[in-house]
């Protein structure tokens, strides 16, 4: 099976509105806690820490994003190491699966000093991390239940750690890194054969 043009875009859309439909079922199932922000796509590297406030008027606020972190060739039988064989100059045969490594980033608002420059009580700051781990917990669900059923038969994939992001600039959040292989490789141009 060949690796379409569009299969790593088309990834990172499926993970991007599978986590999208786990975060507003978290927020129907856990008092206060807001759903998928309206801000939410697929993006070309790391994203911009563009604002976590709510522009929709939902509440939800905050920015969700999927993006590449990087491709690389993986064996079948090694995944999800990289592939560091030497190959021939015929280049479908050096990548038996594609690997591609998502990197799913979820922006919340921070709570940040008052209008008398002191900072935010005990009970702002935990409210704003209950939030952010129950988002930590929401993301790595959504992976674990839908990235099974992305593939005509299912795919392999490694969840990376989360990482929760330290306010900066009135953002925090968490970070999820998940590695895909996509079996297959792409024609070889020229309608060359491996």
């Amino acid at each position: 099976m060949a690796v379409t043009p569009l299969a790593v875009h088309d990834l990172a859309a499926a993970v991007l509105g599978c986590v999208c439909q786990a975060l507003d079922e978290a927020a129907a199932a856990v008092a206060e806690q807001p759903g998928c922000p309206c801000r939410a796509c697929v993006v070309a590297g790391a994203p911009a820490w563009d604002g976590c406030s709510d522009p929709c008027g939902d509440d939800a606020g905050g920015q969700l994003t999927v993006h590449i972190a990087r491709l690389f060739a993986s064996p079948p039988t090694r995944f999800p190491e990289e592939d560091r064989d030497v190959r021939g100059v015929r280049g479908c045969a050096a990548a038996p699966l594609l690997a591609a490594e998502l990197v799913v980033t979820l922006l919340r608002c921070a709570p940040t000093l008052d209008e008398r420059g002191c900072p935010p009580s005990c009970e702002e700051l935990e409210a704003a991390a209950r939030v952010v781990h129950v988002d930590a917990v929401t993301v790595v669900n959504a992976l674990l239940c839908c990235l099974p059923g992305t593939g005509a038969r299912g795919r392999r994939f490694v969840l990376g750690p989360a990482r929760i992001l330290e306010p900066v600039g009135g953002c925090m959040g968490v970070e999820q890194r998940v590695t895909v292989a996509l079996a297959g490789c792409a024609p070889c141009p020229g309608g060359e054969s491996p």
